[in-house]
């Protein structure tokens, strides 16, 4: 199994456009050893040629540029070898906007199938701006959570099993006002989910987003052998100590890294034994190479994901 990191920070990317908070600053100045990054989301394949993509960022055209294999190759379709993707399949972790603006630059009459929960199915239906993607040749399928289902995209087999599971998280950011003051923003058990990756007889699991590690969730990863975890925020009122945000981590749906009940603290006893940090935001000091933060992560065995990262299992 081929697995390539396209996109490993937050939304907005790092350094975010608007931001000019010290890690940003220290990014675009060049002050830093801190590597640029777009929005997170990896590729998975069976056979490093048919592709499945896990979430469809807003930088989905760049990411599409800077991995080879993800280009278009020979073939001998009816537009004589001139429009092809490998990318064969789609698939949806949530409707924030991070996970499906890029599905918007995949419009062009490609033939693909999309995966999502019938939630995130039915957000996308609300919206009539993703009619764009032609149902003549963008298949949609659902999918349910606890269900080993194998993957097809085109209508052949990607030689690749998920099993989806539902993650604490929140409604997409642009759904939070019709929820109401004071209202519950966790959504529906299928609003955000986890991912168990299988193929050729290995696994891993992908949760970028993630608002606490539940009895459940800390069975599911025990003696995992790859996780992708969320990574967003170094300390859950990280925006509001820097002056720029008013929201805590967990008010956004994420775990802090360093908090007392963060990550560190939690997967300390669960035996992973890969665990890769992603979606990182572009305030969270881990972004910064040496510092004593990305320091602290690498000594309790974490790594930071990479764009253009590439793991064979």
């Amino acid at each position: 199994m081929h697995i390539v990191v396209l996109g490993s920070a937050a939304g907005g990317g790092f350094p975010q456009w608007n931001c000019n908070a010290p890690t940003s600053r220290a990014a675009r100045q060049g002050s830093v050893t801190a590597r640029r990054r777009t929005q997170a989301s990896i590729a998975v394949s069976a056979d490093g040629e048919n592709w499945l993509l896990i979430n469809a960022s807003p930088d989905f055209r760049q990411q599409v540029q800077q991995n080879a294999q993800l280009w278009p190759k020979p073939s001998d379709s009816k537009s004589g070898g001139l429009r092809h993707s490998p990318i064969k399949a789609v698939l949806l972790t949530s409707a924030e906007v991070d996970h499906i603006a890029g599905l918007l630059s995949m419009r062009e009459s490609q033939a693909f199938t999309l995966w999502a929960t019938p939630r995130v199915h039915a957000i996308l239906a609300e919206n009539p701006i993703f009619t764009a993607l032609n149902p003549a040749h963008v298949e949609r399928r659902d999918f349910a959570l606890d269900d080993r289902r194998q993957v097809t995209g085109c209508g052949a087999a990607l030689g690749l099993t998920i099993e989806a599971f539902s993650v604490p998280g929140k409604v997409p950011l642009f759904l939070e006002g019709r929820i109401g003051a004071g209202g519950d923003l966790a959504g529906s058990s299928d609003e955000t989910i986890g991912l168990k990756i299988s193929g050729g007889g290995k696994s891993f699991h992908f949760i970028p987003g993630c608002a606490r590690l539940t009895p459940e969730l800390r069975d599911r990863l025990r003696g995992a052998s790859l996780l992708f975890f969320d990574g967003t925020l170094w300390r859950d009122d990280e925006l509001v100590q820097l002056g720029i945000g008013s929201k805590t981590g967990h008010r956004m749906g994420h775990m802090s890294i360093s908090d007392p009940d963060g990550t560190l603290a939690a997967f300390a006893d669960l035996d992973v034994r890969r665990k890769i940090f992603i979606h990182v935001n572009t305030t969270n000091p881990i972004l910064i190479d040496g510092s004593p933060e990305r320091r602290a992560i690498q000594a309790q065995g974490w790594e930071m994901a990479e764009d253009g990262m590439e793991i064979h299992l």
